[in-house]
């Protein structure tokens, strides 16, 4: 203790305590900064922050299992109609053209919302799905185009009841590389 009685010992402890205040003050700030700025996403924001401009899926699995990431939020969640419009143009951003091309933007949307409609008021909800394995991907040549089938298997809850609905569904690759999705169907 003796070190501490001189004037300069007294500095030197005075700027110890002074050191260790200001870390302390840098730490616990930090942990204040990180719980105010943590901030949760719901499942639709999540899906919607996918930019599919540069990073589009790329394989046929991968598109599906997006698609069904969509379809769970349609079902499922609750957004704004804004969100709902945004999450409807991603799907059609995985849509071969061909597909797109059936309908116009403005029944589309009016056909997704009667359809969300209808079975969020069934309380029909997608509990979870499942896509083929990427070795059980059937890949072939028609019409001069690369295309791919896979099935998806959705487990719908009805109430209380469960059930499971396996479609199948078909992608060819377009001009880009991308793999579209060309249709789907429900499996017998």
């Amino acid at each position: 203790m003796k070190r501490f009685n001189s004037p300069r010992g007294v500095f030197f402890l005075a700027l110890l305590v002074i050191i260790i205040l200001i870390a302390y003050y840098l730490v616990s700030m930090r942990g204040e900064k990180k719980d105010t700025d943590a901030v949760e996403l719901t499942a639709v924001q999540n899906v919607l922050l996918r930019d599919l401009e540069r990073n589009y899926p790329q394989t046929p699995k991968e598109v599906v299992r997006y698609y069904s990431e969509i379809t769970k939020c349609f079902y499922n969640e609750d957004y704004t109609e804004e969100e709902l419009i945004d999450l409807a143009m991603q799907v059609q951003a995985l849509y071969d053209d061909e597909l797109v091309a059936n309908k116009d933007e403005e029944s589309y949307l009016a056909d997704l919302k009667s359809e969300i409609s209808t079975y969020k008021e069934s309380d029909w909800a997608i509990s979870s799905y499942s896509t083929s394995a990427s070795t059980d991907v059937d890949y072939f040549w028609e019409e001069g185009y690369e295309c791919a089938r896979l099935y998806c298997t959705f487990n719908v809850r009805t109430g209380t009841s469960m059930q499971i609905v396996e479609e199948i569904f078909v992608l060819r690759k377009d001009a880009e590389g991308h793999w579209k999705i060309l249709g789907w169907d429900l499996v017998e």
